[in-house]
């Protein structure tokens, strides 16, 4: 695989002389050049010079060469030594790691940790294996499974590739919601091979999250899992995206004080998130679910995808009808720029979720008379997996269900600051809060 353009963050250090105008004629440069500028810190102030890390944000790295040559030529700014790759240098190492939760100090903590005192915990969980979730990490562990063969967009980069990305969800899951979560790449492209690597090492995990596994083969994955394992089981990329997408419009609806009851939903485009974001929206109690998928796969895609106990309450083989008539709308077809604005109708919430390029621009919608419009930069599937998890193994649950999706889709809606459709995913207190709300959903 050659080069790909993805967005490179670059740290230059700077030397500044204390001329007015100085510092800001360098970071002028760099959106000369198509960069922008990340964050900024001062690392030494004189008397006739200052010194400070720049984070550049550049499209490809030809732009920052291009930056590096041009800040070497404005007049008192001097570059400290080779810029940093700042996303290498802190992926080096691995991004997670294994620590010890006891101490050891003497020969006593050994007799307590391993042997003799060992053997006795084995013993009790040989005779009620369920101990295994309070005595071992067993229940508070997730294994993160990829085969990567559909990764951020990037396709099928192979197990080894994907490790980075498994890596940064078990990162979230340790510092939002103090779970720990394992990465396991699999040399596995079809469906078969994964689900009986998974099955063989199930015992030692309290859930499977399945992550950037292609379709169609994902969909047999999960149902399989789910049939043969009593362990929760999430894959992400659909569910995790429709509990977010169902929280957004939840407070779309709350901040335009309008009724679930009283609108159409409508989803466009049936792949892996559409189909899921249809099927958990007609749990919430809308007026009516439309349903279409630009590619002609039509709502039968969704009738075999769609959880069993969240059906429809009507389909559509037509777009039209379906823009025309919803008063919320949503888009997942991998189709830039498909809905025109003279489609917009006035008041409708529109989440146009395409990446990079949704299927109308925000400021378009808004401009032909949506009352909400966001793209698919809202969907942080971070605000979801972790508290799902959280709340499922708190709750000793053995499935994800439903109305546990719909919980966390509330709750995360609920924390949403006024005038904003989504928390800030970074925030613990919400994902303590989702937990909160999945557990009580899964115990009710």
């Amino acid at each position: 695989m050659g080069e790909l353009s993805i967005e490179h963050d670059e740290v230059f250090r700077l030397k500044t002389s204390r001329q007015p105008g100085t510092l800001a004629r360098a970071l002028a440069v760099a959106g000369e050049h198509g960069a922008q500028i990340g964050e900024i810190e001062t690392v030494h102030v004189g008397p006739d010079f200052n010194i400070r890390e720049v984070t550049i944000i550049a499209p490809d790295s030809e732009t920052v060469e291009r930056v590096h040559e041009a800040l070497e030529d404005v007049p008192g700014v001097e570059v400290l030594g080779a810029h940093i790759d700042k996303v290498m240098a802190q992926h080096r190492g691995g991004k997670i790691g294994i620590h010890s939760r006891a101490t050891v100090r003497t020969l006593q903590d050994v007799r307590e940790v391993y042997t003799p005192g060992v053997a006795r915990v084995v013993a009790a969980i040989a005779e009620d294996e369920s101990l295994a979730d309070t005595l071992t990490w067993r229940g508070r562990t997730v294994a993160i499974v990829t085969n990567g063969t559909r990764v951020l967009g990037l396709g099928d980069v192979g197990p080894a590739a994907s490790l980075p990305v498994m890596e940064g969800k078990a990162l979230f899951y340790a510092t939002l919601v103090d779970l720990n979560a394992v990465p396991i790449v699999l040399d596995a492209p079809d469906p078969d091979d994964i689900v009986e690597t998974v099955k063989r090492l199930a015992p030692g995990f309290g859930g499977i999250h399945l992550e950037d596994i292609a379709t169609p083969g994902v969909y047999e994955v999960e149902a399989r899992l789910e049939a043969e394992l009593d362990l929760p089981i999430l894959h992400d990329d659909q569910h995790g995206t429709a509990v977010v997408v169902a929280a957004a419009v939840i407070s779309a609806a709350g901040e335009l004080g309008l009724d679930l009851g009283d609108l159409v939903f409508g989803q466009v485009g049936l792949g892996a998130a559409g189909s899921a974001i249809a099927a958990l929206a007609s749990g919430f109690g809308f007026g009516e679910i439309l349903a279409f998928d630009p590619d002609s796969r039509g709502v039968g895609r969704l009738e075999q995808l769609a959880d069993p106990a969240a059906r429809l309450s009507a389909g559509t083989d037509n777009l039209d009808a379906v823009i025309d008539r919803s008063d919320v709308l949503v888009m997942t077809t991998g189709q830039p720029g498909l809905l025109e604005t003279s489609r917009v109708r006035e008041g409708q919430i529109i989440m146009a979720l395409t990446n990079p390029v949704p299927e109308i621009a925000i400021g378009d919608a808004r401009e032909a008379g949506a009352a909400v419009a966001a793209d698919g930069s809202i969907v942080n599937n971070v605000l979801a997996y972790p508290g799902l998890f959280r709340g499922a193994l708190d709750a000793g649950a053995k499935r994800i269900t439903p109305a546990m999706k719909r919980a966390a889709a509330y709750a995360i809606s609920t924390a949403a600051p006024p005038g904003q459709l989504l928390p800030d995913p970074l925030d613990r207190d919400v994902h303590r809060e989702v937990a909160d709300a999945v557990k009580a959903a899964a115990t009710s």
